[in-house]
């Protein structure tokens, strides 16, 4: 009853573009981004930041750089990891090595760096794909993890390979509480978030859809497939190496090269499937289920007053999660994207059977 189109019309081409046509969509995301901007500085624990929303909103972003690539453009990839890690330790060579490079600009051009690797290795979905592009790509994994690993000029000289940055600084305010890193992340969040939703939109968006769809075709009506492939590479590996960057500097402040091995792939690789492929909303709700679930899944133990050791409680975790995952792809394998339109679609016929 309170989700209908009724009355709001259309009388412009930019107001039919709109992200959000319908104006209960608009309402309800003015009210989210309220909620995010004030309600949660002021009312959120510190562990809650620590744990929960500062890990969530930078691998939002990572999984929004990679869905670009694989959800939108139908290109797989394993190397995720890489990429972060590629802009991580960009970002903390520019950060060291430059006296006074404001942080902003560090972020930025290591995920101008991770682009570079990125586009390097999308260079075989020229020839390659599906399962041999996999491969392709996971070989940038393992040579990202020895080159990081073993050439010590990366990690500054450091003996043990950990590198670590501190007293962070955006225009002469520190970043150093929970809630000044956490602002910090939404607000490369909300910016990425906004140019992805329009640039897949656009023109080269269509051409990524089309690529995916079916290449030949597309390239028999004009669609250049080294521009789209690669371009899809470039803007992925952009915006996971500015998360890449962002998840050191910020969660980690001190990391080494498992901090981006190659788990961190699979499990960037679960939350665009789980979340739902093709879909900027899919990207949040992948990070949030897989973010939450393992959370929850430790404490309900607890909450029911069940003994179980630790090492059982974690293979147990590990088991519960993997069953969820196999169950969900089975029952909806578009993601839970995909289940958010269908209810949202319901509700705009609700209470009317048709």
């Amino acid at each position: 009853m309170f989700y209908r189109e009724n009355g709001q019309f259309k009388t412009s081409y930019r107001a039919d573009g709109q992200i959000f046509p319908i104006r209960q969509d608009q309402i309800a995301m003015a009210l989210l981004l309220l909620i995010a901007l004030v309600g949660v500085p002021l009312f959120a624990s510190e562990y809650l930041f620590r744990a929960i929303l500062i890990p969530f909103l930078i691998l939002s972003l990572a999984a929004l750089g990679l869905n670009v690539l694989v959800g939108y453009c139908g290109q797989i990839s394993l190397g995720t990891g890489a990429f972060m890690a590629v802009g991580a330790y960009a970002a903390y060579n520019f950060h060291v090595r430059i006296e006074g490079m404001p942080l902003i600009a560090s972020l930025l051009l290591g995920g101008l760096c991770s682009t570079l690797v990125g586009v390097l290795f999308g260079i075989p979905s020229l020839r390659i794909k599906g399962l041999y592009l996999a491969v392709a790509t996971l070989a940038a994994q393992f040579f990202c993890d020895w080159a990081f690993l073993r050439i010590k000029w990366f990690t500054n000289d450091s003996p043990s390979g950990n590198v670590s940055v501190s007293g962070l600084q955006l225009l002469g305010c520190s970043i150093e509480s929970p809630v000044q890193k956490y602002l910090f992340c939404l607000g490369f969040v909300l910016v990425f978030a906004l140019l992805t939703k329009n640039l897949v939109r656009s023109a080269i968006g269509r051409e990524w859809m089309a690529m995916r769809d079916m290449d030949v075709a597309a390239a028999v009506i004009g669609i250049r497939p080294v521009y789209a492939k690669l371009s899809a590479f470039a803007v992925s590996s952009f915006i996971v190496g500015v998360a890449g960057a962002l998840w050191g500097f910020v969660h980690l402040s001190s990391w080494e090269p498992a901090a981006f091995s190659i788990d961190r792939s699979f499990q960037l690789l679960f939350m665009v499937i789980i979340g739902g492929l093709g879909s900027v909303m899919g990207s949040f709700f992948g990070a949030a289920f897989i973010i939450i679930l393992p959370i929850v899944l430790g404490q309900i133990p607890h909450w029911f007053g069940i003994p179980m050791q630790t090492e059982t409680a974690s293979h147990l975790e590990f088991m519960i999660f993997g069953a969820l995952i196999v169950f969900f792809l089975i029952v909806e394998p578009h993601g839970i994207a995909r289940l958010w339109s269908t209810a949202k679609e319901k509700l705009r016929l609700w209470p009317f059977p048709h």
